[in-house]
């Protein structure tokens, strides 16, 4: 038998790199949806804010059952977690690229690449940020660059795909591949050693504690935004005469620019300390926006994409050890489940009302000034989070996750 596992051992960087695959797979299928807009919305005759609800229907999915999936990893370990999300990929995306309907699409592609995401990125940043203490930002910051990489490499291949094979074998194929990448996570990904110390919260404390609440209204208002590009940024660029695959290529830039911001902002969190450095990610997210209206040509709207994914990497890498370091690790995988929830929400809201303002006003200005706005909103509440001691919960620790 092999000695029980310590935290910050090499066993924990065997589950950082499934980790970074998982969330290389589902991340890049869902972020390269802004490929797939346009041909879909032209088939079933929709607009861009019909056709965005797809999209709005995945955040909200993966975000909201990220509080199911993340107490489901607390309660009965990682890959149990991952062979369900890889079996709902899979089936999703097949089942979306034989739709007849845009709603039957909606719903298969909503529900499969939705729960294929909860279940690869929640369980996974819980699993990787109870495997760390000293290291915990780099490993989690290591893992989530699968979530830049593959928004990089998936959304420009899915528009090539497209080019050469259609929407609907695009969705299959990208389907297959994704739940046999997370079915192979799965067989590799151990649950982290159970440390002893004081409780975590438990989730009940959690909704009543003022700087969880003020987390949440902050990710919401922040997510709201934030999505809107994922979804829309091709489009604009398309109407501003660029080229198709280089459009969704910015959305690819998005995630190159946050893989850096993933582990840039990781070093930085480590001499500033991770709230203030969270607090500055807010601030560069939503002053990002004000280069997108600022229009122009192709350059400006990478330098808008690599601002944006600098800012977003740092948001998603060091959020978790936020929560961990105020709220503790042996229930991580609920307290992060429950508040990424404001993410799905705000994401829900943002992409389908972006396009519907595009649709009603014939112009992107509208859209892009409401992001900035949010952006700052979302950047003042996050300032109001309190910099004392870490809260600790009264109830018993939960017991290890089943392997």
């Amino acid at each position: 038998m092999h000695p029980p596992a310590a935290v910050d051992s090499s066993r924990g960087w065997l589950v950082v790199a499934a980790a970074f695959a998982g969330m290389f797979v589902s991340f890049g299928i869902a972020y390269s949806f802004g490929a797939f807009l346009e041909p879909m919305a032209d088939e079933f005759g929709s607009g861009r804010g019909t056709t965005s609800a797809f999209f709005a229907l995945t955040s909200l999915t993966y975000f909201g059952l990220g509080a199911l999936s993340g107490v489901a990893v607390d309660r009965y370990g990682p890959r149990r977690v991952l062979l369900f999300g890889a079996v709902a990929l899979g089936a999703g995306l097949t089942a979306t690229s034989l739709a007849g309907e845009l709603w039957i699409g909606l719903v298969t592609y909503g529900l499969g690449v939705g729960i294929g995401v909860a279940c690869a990125y929640v369980p996974m940043v819980a699993v990787v940020s109870g495997w760390f203490e000293r290291r915990r930002t780099l490993a989690v910051g290591v893992s989530v660059t699968g979530i830049g990489l593959g928004t990089l490499a998936v959304a420009p291949l899915a528009a090539s795909l497209i080019g050469e094979l259609g929407w609907r074998t695009t969705h299959l194929v990208l389907g297959l591949g994704g739940a046999v990448v997370l079915a192979a996570c799965a067989l590799v990904v151990q649950p982290p050693p159970v440390p002893s110390g004081p409780a975590a919260l438990t989730l009940r404390e959690a909704v009543r504690n003022r700087d969880y609440r003020r987390l949440y209204l902050a990710s919401g208002l922040m997510a709201v935004a934030l999505f809107v590009p994922f979804v829309h940024l091709p489009g604009y660029a398309v109407q501003q005469g660029v080229d198709p695959v280089a459009a969704a290529a910015l959305v690819g830039v998005i995630g190159l620019a946050s893989t850096a911001g993933r582990l840039l902002l990781g070093v930085v969190a480590a001499r500033t300390g991770t709230l203030r450095a969270f607090q500055g990610c807010f601030l560069t997210m939503g002053l990002s926006f004000a280069l997108w209206g600022l229009g122009g040509g192709y350059g400006v709207l990478v330098v808008f994409a690599v601002v944006l994914g600098v800012g977003y990497g740092g948001f998603v890498a060091i959020g978790p050890a936020v929560v961990a370091e105020r709220f503790g690790t042996t229930r991580l995988g609920g307290l992060l489940g429950v508040l990424y929830t404001s993410a799905g929400l705000g994401s829900a809201v943002g992409a389908p009302l972006a396009g519907a303002a595009v649709d009603a006003s014939g112009s992107y200005l509208p859209a892009i000034a409401g992001c900035l706005a949010l952006g700052l909103a979302a950047y003042v509440a996050v300032l109001s989070v309190g910099r004392g001691s870490p809260v600790r919960g009264t109830g018993a620790e939960v017991r290890p996750a089943a392997r």
